[in-house]
């Protein structure tokens, strides 16, 4: 690891510096903000999250697998589990976090899904019942009234 020295003039501009994020996505990522959010075994509430694109063997594997042939229902949660790639700090994303999660965020994942896999993109086309105005907004993440 190289050092480097910095005067007092090089730590303020650092300070003023927009923060950058940590790990910025992937190009095959997409990030997102859970409407409810996932509440750990400790009751820490994950919302942020990403999900990567999915692969042919992404929607594969789910056909084979014991539960979804018992329960076709089950099939959305095998997938999210391979897909979603980081609830908050939780890189071990797996079923049995998918199946404790709140079913509208598990409904906003799929949707998420649908997106991100059928039209390559979080944006959805929306009209204000107003004013009649059409406009698109980005799905992934704000809070409602928020930009």
């Amino acid at each position: 690891m190289r050092r480097r020295a910095m005067n007092l003039a090089d730590l303020d501009e650092l300070a003023e510096a927009p923060p950058r994020s940590r790990n910025p996505a992937p190009a095959n990522e997409f990030e997102f903000e859970l409407p409810r959010g996932y509440v750990d075994k400790d009751g820490a509430v994950h919302r942020q999250g990403r999900m990567r694109l999915a692969t042919a063997r992404d929607e594969l594997r789910p056909q084979i697998d014991i539960r979804v042939k018992e329960n076709p229902a089950y099939l959305s949660v095998v997938l999210l589990s391979q897909v979603i790639t980081r609830i908050g700090e939780i890189t071990d994303v797996h079923i049995g976090i998918v199946e404790q999660m709140y079913a509208t965020d598990i409904a906003f994942l799929q949707d998420f899904y649908r997106r991100i896999n059928s039209e390559g993109h979080t944006r959805a086309g929306v009209t204000c019942p107003s004013c009649g105005t059409d406009f698109e907004v980005d799905i992934a993440g704000s809070r409602l009234g928020e930009w």
